[in-house]
């Protein structure tokens, strides 16, 4: 079983970059691009599915095209833990929801129809703690492959400095 990234090798790079870019790709086909046989693809994607390191496959939306006009981020200051989730729970216009550190305790990503609905949403964070509302103009990233995480990648900050 895959418990840690570095028990992970470049065949599950591979194969992780592959699906997040086209999760509904047949096994066959996955096999072909990481060159792999479709049988070591399939219980190598089983093997991820069981450690947890693949948690689920889903299908990415156009809120715009869902006749959602705004999405947005809501900064939330210092409230109740509990009655935040539970309102984060209630409002289906939250579609991303991070509890933080800092000046804020929760970063909320919202998708809601038009300035109006906006204000709805956000009044009801209100009632619960001070909160700072950014309309998102673009995404110029979004939803990026993420590979392991592995040690050789990372360099010192020394080294950093450095080549500047």
């Amino acid at each position: 079983m895959i418990a840690e990234a570095h028990a992970l090798d470049a065949y599950d790079d591979k194969i992780l970059a592959e699906l997040q870019r086209d999760a509904r790709m047949t096994m066959a086909e996955l096999g072909r691009r990481v060159h792999l046989s479709q049988p070591a693809v399939t219980e190598r994607v089983r093997k991820l599915e069981i450690a947890g390191v693949i948690k689920a496959y889903r299908a990415e939306l156009d809120l715009s095209r869902l006749g959602y006009g705004i999405r947005a981020l809501v900064r939330v200051g210092r409230a109740e833990y509990a009655r935040v989730v539970k309102l984060i729970e209630q409002t289906p216009e939250v579609i991303n929801a991070f509890n933080v550190t800092g000046e804020d305790s929760w970063v909320l990503e919202i998708a809601v129809i038009d300035v109006p609905h906006l204000d709805a949403v956000v009044s009801k964070f209100c009632v619960l703690a001070d909160t700072s509302t950014s309309i998102v103009l673009n995404a110029p990233r979004e939803h990026a492959p993420v590979l392991p995480a592995r040690q050789e990648n990372v360099r010192p900050a020394a080294h950093r400095l450095k080549d500047r």
